[in-house]
């Protein structure tokens, strides 16, 4: 905990005398926990916060939005499409909303492509934002999403990285586990070093199926995958169906119905979330008596209320938390203009989803004790690693064989163990 304020204070310091910086480290570090002390002593400090990310998931981590969102760059995917689609000047508004800003938050910085951060660098310049950058994340994660057979670009492959100047402060310690050797593992895997003890060590967590499936939650590379089997194993509990259905609040008129359903689906927000008394379910957000992964079995609904038990027996009483989307406006205040973060709609649902299965992606920042991996539904790079890491007790860990070898399925790009040993 020490290390931890240490962390932040040193890196909130930086930031203040103009030091952009990029925070990184492997999976289970801390980064998002230190990110969102930052933000919270700059929000207390009554400084002004740009939260973002590239995917509306990783933005709600962060209780933010996306990159295309605050910086007004519609559906373009480089410079050259922001023109034909007439947005590459920059709007008055948004001029002002990204000069006021004292800090600007990027998570998940490995999911944005290098014509991305082009873009970002140009409405900086555009707007003579004279704040700090903050850019968080690991580029052996997730990297950016390519159409078809399109070459993956990673963010520090534009010319504008070099430009930001970052000072890197990587994390190492793993606070997921405590088992040394499981870590071990994590770190070779993470680099894609795949030799013949790492293969043995990983040959090891190919076990066979519990009986009971229920006891587990399964991680799945597909949506449909995850869902399907979510379905199957709810339909074999005994009891009521209950549909827990999302509840939207608008909070100004011209907040579209079309823009609430994009936003329940990008932040993958149950919008009918189906359960019944006795279902394992998974918390998906951090609270004071639950963790982002813990995984609990519902033992009582109310029409406002779930109750969950959780392994060490006590029982959580949950409503339904919000999730807004925000915008920054233009308000005045006792006479004066300010720039001020407005909620367009919130969308209420519980915190929890079925534990039975959840997605790779679904699973960022989790903590899972009881875990299955479906290897044969890996196809991305770094995406073994990403799963691999979801787990916070090895010897609670299954691992279905793979079609593939370990080393093919370990796969890490190449230029990002190149980029990521360059700054460590």
């Amino acid at each position: 905990m020490i290390f931890f304020m240490n962390t932040i204070n040193v890196t909130i310091d930086k930031l203040k005398k103009k030091q952009n910086i990029f925070l990184t480290g492997g999976a289970g570090v801390g980064k998002t926990t230190i990110t969102r002390a930052i933000i919270e002593a700059y929000e207390q400090d009554a400084k002004k916060v740009a939260k973002l990310a590239s995917t509306a998931m990783a933005a709600t981590l962060i209780n933010g939005q996306t990159l295309h969102s605050f910086l007004d760059l519609g559906l373009a995917s480089d410079i050259y499409v922001l023109e034909q689609n007439g947005k590459l000047e920059i709007s008055k508004k948004v001029k002002k909303i990204i000069y006021s800003m004292d800090l600007l938050v990027i998570d998940e910085i490995s999911m944005v492509s290098d014509t991305l951060l082009d873009m970002i660098q140009l409405r900086l310049k555009q707007s003579g934002f004279k704040g700090s950058l903050l850019f968080v994340g690991d580029f052996l994660q997730l990297p950016p999403v390519v159409r078809g057979y399109g070459e993956v670009k990673f963010a520090f492959e534009s010319l504008a990285w070099s430009d930001f100047h970052f000072e890197t402060i990587e994390l190492t310690h793993i606070y997921r586990t405590d088992d040394q050797t499981f870590i071990a593992l994590l770190n070779s895997v993470r680099f894609g070093h795949i030799d013949e003890q790492i293969h043995n060590h990983l040959n090891t967590y190919i076990r066979p199926l519990p009986n009971d499936l229920s006891e587990f939650t399964f991680l799945f590379g597909k949506n449909e995958t995850a869902s399907r089997h979510n379905k199957i194993q709810l339909g074999f509990i005994e009891g009521a169906l209950f549909v827990k259905e999302a509840q939207v609040v608008k909070h100004v008129k011209s907040a579209k119905d079309v823009e609430v359903e994009r936003f329940i689906n990008d932040a993958r927000i149950e919008k009918n979330f189906e359960v019944k008394v006795g279902a394992p379910v998974l918390f998906t957000r951090n609270s004071w008596n639950y963790f982002n992964g813990e995984r609990g079995v519902v033992v009582r609904i109310e029409e406002s209320f779930i109750y969950v038990k959780k392994g060490d027996e006590k029982v959580v009483k949950l409503e339904a938390t919000a999730q807004s989307k925000s915008v920054w406006r233009e308000k005045i205040i006792e006479g004066k203009k300010e720039m001020l973060e407005e909620n367009l709609f919130t969308v209420y649902q519980f915190p929890i989803k079925l534990a039975f299965a959840i997605t790779i992606h679904k699973s960022q920042g989790m903590s899972i004790e009881d875990l299955i991996i479906q290897t044969n539904e890996i196809f991305a790079p770094s995406q073994f690693y990403v799963a691999l890491s979801r787990s916070s007790n090895p010897l609670r860990l299954i691992l279905i064989a793979p079609k593939k070898q370990w080393h093919e399925l370990a796969y890490v790009h190449p230029k990002a163990i190149e980029f990521v040993q360059s700054v460590s």
